[in-house]
Protein backbone atom coordinates (compact mmCIF):
# COMPACT_ATOMS: atom_id res chain seq x y z
CA UNK A 1 0.00 0.00 0.00
CA UNK A 2 1.56 3.21 -0.88
CA UNK A 3 1.28 6.89 1.57
CA UNK A 4 -0.82 9.27 1.02
CA UNK A 5 -0.08 12.42 -1.36
CA UNK A 6 0.41 15.06 1.61
CA UNK A 7 -2.78 16.68 -0.09
CA UNK A 8 -4.47 13.31 1.05
CA UNK A 9 -3.23 13.26 4.14
CA UNK A 10 -4.30 16.97 5.37
CA UNK A 11 -7.77 16.42 3.88
CA UNK A 12 -8.08 12.85 5.59
CA UNK A 13 -6.82 14.94 8.64
CA UNK A 14 -9.03 17.55 8.18
CA UNK A 15 -12.38 15.68 7.61
CA UNK A 16 -11.60 13.62 10.66
CA UNK A 17 -11.08 16.82 12.65
CA UNK A 18 -14.84 18.20 11.33
CA UNK A 19 -16.58 14.64 12.63
CA UNK A 20 -15.49 15.77 16.12
CA UNK A 21 -18.02 16.99 18.11
CA UNK A 22 -15.94 19.42 19.69
CA UNK A 23 -14.93 20.96 16.52
CA UNK A 24 -18.13 21.18 14.66
CA UNK A 25 -19.00 23.17 18.18
CA UNK A 26 -16.73 25.48 17.00
CA UNK A 27 -17.38 28.53 14.79
CA UNK A 28 -13.27 29.44 14.57
CA UNK A 29 -12.31 26.49 13.63
CA UNK A 30 -15.02 25.76 11.02
CA UNK A 31 -14.39 28.82 9.27
CA UNK A 32 -10.53 27.82 9.21
CA UNK A 33 -11.75 24.33 7.76
CA UNK A 34 -14.39 25.75 5.34
CA UNK A 35 -13.71 27.08 2.03
CA UNK A 36 -15.32 31.00 1.79
CA UNK A 37 -17.48 29.38 -0.88
CA UNK A 38 -18.18 25.96 0.95
CA UNK A 39 -21.57 24.04 -0.14
CA UNK A 40 -22.76 20.97 0.87
CA UNK A 41 -25.73 18.41 -0.09
CA UNK A 42 -26.45 16.64 3.21
CA UNK A 43 -27.90 13.54 3.97
CA UNK A 44 -31.52 14.72 3.39
CA UNK A 45 -30.99 16.95 0.42
CA UNK A 46 -30.92 20.34 2.16
CA UNK A 47 -27.88 22.56 0.35
CA UNK A 48 -26.04 24.57 2.71
CA UNK A 49 -23.24 27.58 2.60
CA UNK A 50 -20.63 27.88 4.47
CA UNK A 51 -22.48 30.74 6.54
CA UNK A 52 -25.35 28.77 7.47
CA UNK A 53 -23.57 25.37 8.21
CA UNK A 54 -21.52 27.45 10.66
CA UNK A 55 -24.81 28.71 12.46
CA UNK A 56 -26.38 25.56 12.35
CA UNK A 57 -23.79 23.67 13.70
CA UNK A 58 -22.83 26.19 16.27
CA UNK A 59 -26.23 27.71 17.60
CA UNK A 60 -27.53 27.84 21.08
CA UNK A 61 -30.23 25.21 19.76
CA UNK A 62 -27.95 23.02 17.82
CA UNK A 63 -28.38 19.51 18.18
CA UNK A 64 -25.42 17.42 19.59
CA UNK A 65 -26.05 13.76 18.48
CA UNK A 66 -22.57 13.09 19.38
CA UNK A 67 -19.58 11.67 17.18
CA UNK A 68 -20.22 9.59 13.45
CA UNK A 69 -18.06 6.75 12.79
CA UNK A 70 -16.35 6.71 9.48
CA UNK A 71 -15.26 4.07 7.47
CA UNK A 72 -13.94 2.91 4.29
CA UNK A 73 -12.04 6.83 3.78
CA UNK A 74 -10.24 6.91 0.94
CA UNK A 75 -8.36 9.88 -1.12
CA UNK A 76 -7.04 10.60 -4.44
CA UNK A 77 -5.31 13.88 -5.34
CA UNK A 78 -6.86 15.02 -8.58
CA UNK A 79 -4.89 17.63 -9.57
CA UNK A 80 -1.88 19.49 -7.12
CA UNK A 81 -4.62 21.61 -5.44
CA UNK A 82 -7.37 19.49 -5.41
CA UNK A 83 -8.51 16.16 -3.26
CA UNK A 84 -11.11 14.21 -3.43
CA UNK A 85 -12.14 11.99 -0.39
CA UNK A 86 -15.13 9.15 -0.34
CA UNK A 87 -16.04 7.34 2.96
CA UNK A 88 -19.17 6.11 4.96
CA UNK A 89 -20.32 7.20 7.81
CA UNK A 90 -22.43 6.11 10.99
CA UNK A 91 -24.46 7.67 13.70
CA UNK A 92 -27.14 5.61 15.65
CA UNK A 93 -27.93 2.80 12.89
CA UNK A 94 -27.84 6.13 10.17
CA UNK A 95 -25.57 5.39 7.48
CA UNK A 96 -24.13 7.92 4.43
CA UNK A 97 -21.91 7.71 1.73
CA UNK A 98 -19.65 10.93 1.33
CA UNK A 99 -17.92 12.36 -0.93
CA UNK A 100 -15.77 15.67 -0.23
CA UNK A 101 -13.55 17.95 -2.02
CA UNK A 102 -10.83 19.51 -0.68
CA UNK A 103 -8.91 22.63 -1.95
CA UNK A 104 -5.65 23.96 -1.54
CA UNK A 105 -5.97 27.46 -0.48
CA UNK A 106 -2.21 29.43 -0.74
CA UNK A 107 -2.47 29.01 3.21
CA UNK A 108 -3.84 25.22 3.93
CA UNK A 109 -6.46 22.66 2.40
CA UNK A 110 -9.85 23.67 3.27
CA UNK A 111 -13.22 21.80 2.72
CA UNK A 112 -15.24 23.22 -1.15
CA UNK A 113 -17.60 20.72 -1.62
CA UNK A 114 -19.38 17.91 0.32
CA UNK A 115 -22.23 15.48 -0.15
CA UNK A 116 -23.65 12.85 2.18
CA UNK A 117 -25.94 10.31 0.23
CA UNK A 118 -28.11 8.04 2.69
CA UNK A 119 -28.30 3.72 2.28
CA UNK A 120 -29.15 0.90 4.23
CA UNK A 121 -26.48 -1.77 4.57
CA UNK A 122 -26.71 -4.41 2.31
CA UNK A 123 -24.05 -7.44 1.45
CA UNK A 124 -22.74 -5.36 -1.25
CA UNK A 125 -21.79 -2.69 1.39
CA UNK A 126 -19.44 -5.01 3.35
CA UNK A 127 -16.12 -4.66 2.81
CA UNK A 128 -15.01 -8.02 1.12
CA UNK A 129 -11.05 -9.18 1.35
CA UNK A 130 -8.59 -10.35 -1.24
CA UNK A 131 -8.39 -13.78 0.47
CA UNK A 132 -12.42 -14.41 0.79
Amino acid sequence: MTEPTPGVAAAVEGELRLLDPVVRASAGILAQLLHPEYREIDSTGRIWNRNAIIASLTGQDAPRPGPLTASRMRGVQLDGGLVHLTYDTERKGHLAHRSSLWLFTGTGWALYFHQATPFAATAADIPRHADG
